[in-house]
């Protein structure tokens, strides 16, 4: 079973490595499938806009909600989770990696992305787990403690990549035609 989990204490920083990672990893070749996350600044007073690019190439699709001022209840739009989750599907058959923004509370109730991490793990596809604190324990139960934790940084996240493809960014370039046209 090829998963991994990483996690960043700087506000944003997991969200942050991910994306890098997914770009680095799309320039070197590697077809990826799930999301990355980026959060758009509202201001000091509201919370920020969540939403998540569809890999490898899909739309953006806005996981979050108003709930209006003075809300303070969960922000995420389930239905738009939903919603990437099915495109981000479409794309498992091809993918050499999958990728998930965040095992949240979604995932720690047995929905959101837990279905897809698990076809790809049957289909041997290597998994990274974008992941807090507040579902740690849910994910740990989730993988029954076979997921890898690697520190937030882009050379152990991307080194554990390249191993759980087998490979190297210049095998992989030199490999990548054969790939295709198999």
């Amino acid at each position: 079973m090829k998963i991994a989990c990483t996690m960043s204490n700087a506000r944003g920083g997991t969200d942050l490595l991910l994306w890098s990672l997914a770009a680095r990893m799309q320039a070197a070749g590697v077809t990826l499938c799930g999301t990355v996350q980026t959060n758009t600044d509202c201001g000091d007073d509201k919370p920020c806009d969540m939403d998540v690019k569809i890999l490898p190439d899909g739309p953006v699709v806005r996981i979050s909600q108003s709930l209006g001022a003075g809300s303070r209840g969960c922000r995420l739009d389930p239905q738009a989770l939903e919603s990437a989750i099915g495109l981000s599907e479409a794309f498992l058959p091809q993918a050499d990696l999958l990728f998930v923004n965040k095992f949240g509370k979604q995932e720690a109730s047995g929905r959101g992305f837990r279905p897809l991490i698990a076809e790809a793990l049957a289909r041997d596809i290597p998994v990274l787990v974008g992941l807090n604190s507040l579902n740690a324990e849910a994910f740990e139960t989730f993988t029954g403690g076979m997921a890898e934790r690697l520190e937030p940084t882009e050379a152990a996240v991307e080194a554990w990549l390249w191993t759980a493809l087998g490979s190297d960014p210049d095998r992989w370039a030199a490999t990548r035609g054969a790939r295709q046209s198999a």
